[in-house]
């Protein structure tokens, strides 16, 4: 697996430390509504930040395997950035014109970040395990 240089981490970790700024933010935002207008980009930021610092550390070996665990992580990396923008949709109803009613909007957009942020929570505690794993194996 290709090395992050210390700029490449640096970004890593703060996409990594906005994505968790930003999701704690939202869940306790009830308390300060104003603080969720901005910490929803922020979340969104952060989810760029994170998903396309790891999709560019490419794994450069034939071990199917990890070639296979890398395209779940790819998908969660993709779930991360759907749920910043949900979670912008949600705050601040980007996506609400497209809908011809609001029941429609509600039922499948509004606040649906929370379920695109636990499948790539879920993929990515997985697949960053098991590529750990497989590449103990290898060495």
């Amino acid at each position: 697996m290709k090395e992050l240089s210390k700029t490449q981490f640096a970004i890593f970790a703060m996409g990594g430390i906005l994505m968790a700024v930003g999701a704690g933010c939202m869940a306790i935002g009830f308390m300060v509504p104003k603080l969720v207008g901005v910490t929803s980009w922020l979340f969104l930021l952060g989810t760029v930040l994170f998903s396309v610092t790891q999709a560019t550390q490419v794994y450069e070996g034939n071990n199917l395997t990890i070639r296979r665990l890398k395209n779940i992580q790819y998908f969660a990396d993709l779930c991360f950035i759907l749920s910043g923008i949900s979670m912008v949709d949600t705050v601040h109803g980007l996506f609400i014109d497209l809908f011809d009613n609001r029941v429609a909007y509600l039922t499948y957009v509004y606040n649906k970040w929370v379920v695109f942020l636990l499948i790539a929570a879920i993929l990515e505690l997985y697949t960053v395990h098991r590529i750990s794993h497989e590449l103990k194996k290898e060495d």
